[in-house]
């Protein structure tokens, strides 16, 4: 009965082979024969299991009552907690028998594989596939063979047909043929087409760092074999066609399978209509047997026992199905809606209920297709078998876009004649009757209105009672943002995020509401305030722009405040990411500090002076992000909050690192790296990446600088992999640019070579900007130390002719300095000049002083190339190193010089100048400068 397979589930672990559960990590006390029933339950997920398969199974020779499967059954939900804090484990299905209910993730022992097969890493958002589905095997067996020949198919068809069930089952049928690689897209939570793109990169874990997301999401998908299963699009028809359309003419390898209320008409679509299930033809002589041969007959009949109604079908019995069957036109929704009534009214009353019911219109549109009117007496049919207490809870529960938590209930729908039991009872009775759909995540359930059932509601609700029902729906998600705060920096992979990603719709649905006609204008800005560092945090830049925008426009003269100054922080720091060095971006920025001054509010203070130091050093103006790293840094000491601390001291080291003061950079870098997370995570919600992993990058280049290559890049090394464990693509990608520096100084070119190739890929996966270019000068830089000049340089031009056209300048001065080291090689001595010296004019205007030393050298080794005198360029040299403290820079000048002096007959002088500095160094004796200076010294004294 079992494998050597790995199940986890919720905190659990279950090793079936060796017989051990645990929960998180501690042995769990189970009886052998609930064991069993456990391995047998949840090695089959999802799916019923019979109550005598079951006995067979934990009991294969011995003949035992159904007393004693109870038993254990109860001993093993005890065991679980099932129950407990929302947690849902094992399901009881009346007259048949048991379902393990909680998502299972299978795997193998290690170095095993499960089925031979490398598991998906992704997280596919998959729901789960009906135990038995009714009428459509043929109709599974055709789309997946036609969505594997054509690679783009949509399933079409009117609302509640059964487009997703379908759907699912194909996915499930083809996920073992993408090895897992699967992604279902739920588009009916979406309201505005432009968020399409949006809404599958965050699922994909993509941050979306420009106006159109579109060709990141291309990048990642390119060249994977993927199944993208896009699920309601009429909703979103525009955004959900222009992006299958584009997926399916640049991805090759992705399938694409779509379901719609109409076809999205792009090249490459196929469509595939989805009839109504098939109904017992209106026939006075129908028998049983003939109407239970029927897809829909068959699916009123299972759905009905299911629901405790199981029907011993007459000939006269068979006529009703039949009525009721045609009466709902085959539709798969409404069928099962009915025939959950069955069990309180029987077979006769619930025909004649549904018959009184259907003279009432859809009172949408005038052309909706008569399936849907259909669908509307249903459902207001249902509607009138609830009690008082249910029908004002399910109009309450309207008010929430797609799932949502009990917790997220009580918060809105709770009030006046309904207290929290009242909620309790009114959900579990509208669960019971198919009215909420329930589904676990995790160890959590989560519940959800179908839509039509949420059109419905919303549709007969009263103007008050919506507009009191939005505004406690917006009170309480931005109290939720408020609490939860401090959570989002960790949510940075597509399977954590996902409850989250689903509670953000209910933040955009609130915001709608709050700036739209009848809405609450103030309730909409400090729910926007709240929102917008989790819009920063989790990457969706246009989506933070857009609300902070229309928020701070809904001020009107109530400015000046705490909400304010949050809303033009964080407008400022995404017009920073999606338009660069934008003079919006600074305008924001410089008015929240100035709120934040006027109100004498430190952390708020320090808090927007980090993305305003991150704009000047980004385009440039590295003299005042140096008077700002100072103000943070008196700041520091005014608040208790350790990462509000680390964000002064990270931002004041990086500044007086680029002003060339390594020891004072250094202090502060270590300052910053001994202070530990706690409290709210301003650094990296204001900046979009961890400020302290970067101080380790950026203590990584002081400690080369300063005469440290060992530690330096055990440093850099260290900090690449901190990044990576966090798994913040902006984070680990900020990271390695500053590692390959180090990499670059050092000579370690094979680490450079790794580095620039990985980076380079990420940043063009998740569509991270300027990044490409910088990636592409680091190449260039790579090929100019590895003798291919002429590519160097050309990759090198490009790039900075990128980064200058963005104003992203914060790397120029190196790269320009690896440009006149190409140039130069390539005899273009005369241009290497010219460049060499516009930059020196730029640096000390602009203050990234570290540079004067090294740009001197080169400047001499130009000269020497143009038969010029240049032993003054090379004493200049020598002369801003020692005022900095940076060894590695006096090293390089001293070999240069000592060569120059040597050249003329100076040996003595030479030896002198470079032996001291020589042996100053303690570590790194392999590195590329110290090699160059040992093998000059040894020819010094020969």
């Amino acid at each position: 009965m079992m494998g050597p397979d790995i199940f986890s589930f919720g905190p659990f672990r279950l090793a079936a082979g060796e017989r051990l559960l645990t929960r998180d990590g501690v042995p769990v006390d189970l009886g052998a024969r609930a064991l069993d029933i456990l391995v047998a339950l949840v090695s089959r997920p999802n799916e019923p299991v019979g109550k005598r398969e079951l006995m067979a199974e934990v009991w294969p020779d011995v003949t035992v009552e159904e007393g004693s499967l109870r038993f254990h059954i109860v001993a093993l939900r005890k065991a679980l907690g099932d129950g407990q804090d929302g947690a849902r484990y094992i399901t009881t299905l009346p007259g048949r028998g048991y379902c393990f209910v909680a998502p299972v993730l299978r795997s193998a022992p290690p170095g095993q594989a499960v089925d031979g097969t490398a598991p998906f890493t992704g997280a596919t958002s998959l729901p789960a596939r009906l135990a038995r589905m009714v009428g459509r095997e043929e109709e599974v067996r055709a789309l997946s063979a036609q969505l594997a020949a054509a690679r783009f198919v949509t399933v079409v068809g009117p609302g509640g047909v059964g487009k997703t069930t379908v759907a699912v089952a194909v996915t499930h049928d083809l996920l073992e043929a993408f090895a897992g690689a699967a992604m279902f897209v739920d588009f009916g939570l979406l309201a505005d087409p432009r968020l399409v793109p949006v809404a599958l990169a965050s699922m994909l874990g993509l941050p979306i760092r420009s106006e159109d997301p579109v060709p990141g999401l291309i990048a990642h998908l390119r060249g994977r074999r993927f199944l993208l299963v896009l699920d309601s699009c009429e909703h979103v028809i525009d955004g959900a066609a222009a992006l299958a359309a584009e997926i399916f003419r640049a991805a090759p390898e992705v399938h694409i399978l779509a379901t719609s209320r109409e076809a999205l008409r792009v090249e490459g679509e196929q469509v595939h209509f989805l009839a109504p299930l098939d109904s017992p033809p209106d026939d006075v002589g129908l028998t049983a047997a003939a109407a239970a041969a029927f897809p829909a007959a068959q699916l009123f009949l299972e759905r009905a026992a299911a629901a405790g109604a199981p029907l011993d079908l007459s000939d006269a019995d068979a006529v009703l199905v039949a009525e009721i069957c045609r009466r709902l036109d085959g539709v798969a929704l409404a069928i099962e809606l009915a025939a959950g009534r069955v069990q309180a009214y029987g077979l006769r009353q619930t025909a004649a209920l549904l018959d009184q019911r259907l003279p009432l219109s859809w009172t949408g549109q005038r052309n909706a297709p008569p399936r849907q009117r259909t669908l509307q007496a249903t459902l207001d049919w249902s509607y009138g078998l609830l009690s008082e207490a249910e029908r004002l809870v399910l109009r309450r529960l309207a008010v929430f876009v797609g799932p949502f938590t009990i917790e997220a209930a009580l918060g809105v729908a709770t009030g006046g004649a309904v207290d929290d039991a009242a909620l309790f009872a009114a959900i579990d009775s509208l669960v019971a009757k198919s009215m909420v759909a329930t589904r676990p995540v995790g160890a959590m359930m989560r519940y959800r209105l179908l839509d039509t059932t949420r059109a419905y509601a919303l549709q007969i609700a009263d103007d008050t009672e919506r507009a009191a029902l939005a505004a406690r729906h917006a009170g309480y998600y931005r109290r939720w943002l408020e609490q939860l705060g401090g959570e989002w920096p960790a949510l940075s992979n597509a399977a954590v995020r996902g409850p989250y990603l689903s509670a953000m719709n209910n933040v955009r649905a609130a915001l709608d509401w709050c700036f739209g006609p009848g809405g609450d204008g103030g309730l909409g800005v400090a729910l926007a305030a709240a929102a917008a560092p989790v819009f920063l945090a989790m990457s969706l830049l246009t989506e933070c722009r857009r609300w902070s925008e229309r928020a701070v426009l809904a001020l009107g003269h109530a400015r000046g405040g705490s909400e304010e100054m949050h809303l033009q922080a964080a407008l400022g720091m995404a017009l920073m990411f999606l338009q660069g060095g934008s003079d919006a971006a600074r305008l924001a920025l410089e008015r929240a500090l100035a709120i934040a001054d006027s109100r004498g509010d430190a952390l708020g203070q320090l808090v927007v002076l980090g993305p305003l130091h991150m704009f000047h050093l980004r385009t440039g103006a590295f003299d005042i992000a140096l008077d700002l790293g100072k103000r943070g840094a008196a700041l520091a000491g005014a608040v208790e909050d350790p990462a509000a601390a680390a964000l002064a001291h990270f931002l004041l080291g990086m500044s007086l690192h680029l002003a060339g003061d390594l020891g004072g950079a250094r202090a502060a870098l270590e300052a910053a790296l001994r202070h530990q997370p706690g409290g709210p995570r301003a650094s990296t919600i204001y900046l979009g990446f961890e400020g302290q992993n970067l101080s380790g990058a950026i203590l990584a280049r002081t400690l080369w600088l300063q005469g440290h290559p060992a530690q330096a890049v055990e440093q850099a090394r260290r900090a690449v992999r901190e990044a990576e464990r966090m798994d913040h693509p902006v984070t680990l990608s900020v990271a390695m640019i500053w590692a390959i520096t180090v990499f670059l100084w050092t000579g370690d070119l094979r680490s450079a070579e790794q580095h620039v190739a990985w980076f380079t890929v990420r940043a063009g996966t998740h569509s991270l900007g300027p990044y490409l270019a910088v990636g592409q000068a680091l190449a260039g830089a790579l090929a100019v130390r590895r003798g291919d000049a002429e590519a160097g340089v050309e990759g090198l031009q490009a790039g900075l002719a990128t980064l200058h056209g963005a104003r992203y300048e914060v790397l120029t001065t190196a790269l320009e300095i690896a440009l006149a080291e190409g140039l130069a090689a390539t005899g273009r001595t005369a241009e290497g000049l010219a460049l060499v010296e516009a930059t020196i004019r730029r640096v000390e205007a602009r203050g990234d002083l570290v540079y004067m030393p090294e740009l001197l050298r080169v400047k001499g080794l130009l000269l020497l190339a143009a038969s010029q005198t240049a032993e003054a360029c090379f004493r200049q040299s020598l002369h801003w190193s020692r005022r900095q403290g940076a060894l590695a820079w006096e090293l390089r000048a001293a070999t240069g010089l000592a060569a120059l002096l040597a050249g003329e007959g100076r040996r003595d002088e030479a030896a002198a100048l470079l032996r001291p500095l020589f042996e100053r160094f303690t570590e790194g004796t392999e590195t590329a400068d110290l090699q160059a200076a040992g093998r000059l010294l040894s020819t010094l004294v020969e």
